[in-house]
């Protein structure tokens, strides 16, 4: 156990952080859960709104350091590359290829 003065303060300092550090950590957890189920249930609608209120958290803690940049940039990345997944489903069709398109012969290399 610390037995200077300066110790002792930073060892109570210290489990502040990490309480407070856990409970940005827990709100984050809930929104990305939240949003996975919306997700799940095929809600194109309620993914966007969770979507950004999800972001708006992650980007929260990561300003308070509690996450590094790159990881809640990383979350982000994924969690909105899922929900445009979601709504190009729910509209009904792929953005790829539109399906008028007359299909295109490739040339040939003659060897």
């Amino acid at each position: 156990m610390a037995t200077h003065k300066s110790a002792i303060k930073r060892h109570k300092q210290s489990l502040a952080r990490r309480s407070r550090n856990a409970s940005y950590r827990t709100m984050a957890k809930t929104a990305i859960k939240e949003l996975r189920l919306t997700i799940a249930n095929k809600d194109a609608q309620g993914a966007q709104t969770s979507l950004s209120k999800t972001v708006s958290t992650l980007q929260k803690i990561q300003s308070k350091g509690v996450i590094h940049k790159n990881n809640a940039s990383r979350r982000i990345s994924r969690l909105t590359r899922e929900v445009h997944k979601l709504s190009v489903l729910s509209s009904g069709g792929d953005k790829a290829a539109p399906p008028d398109a007359p299909e295109q012969d490739l040339p040939v290399s003659q060897s």
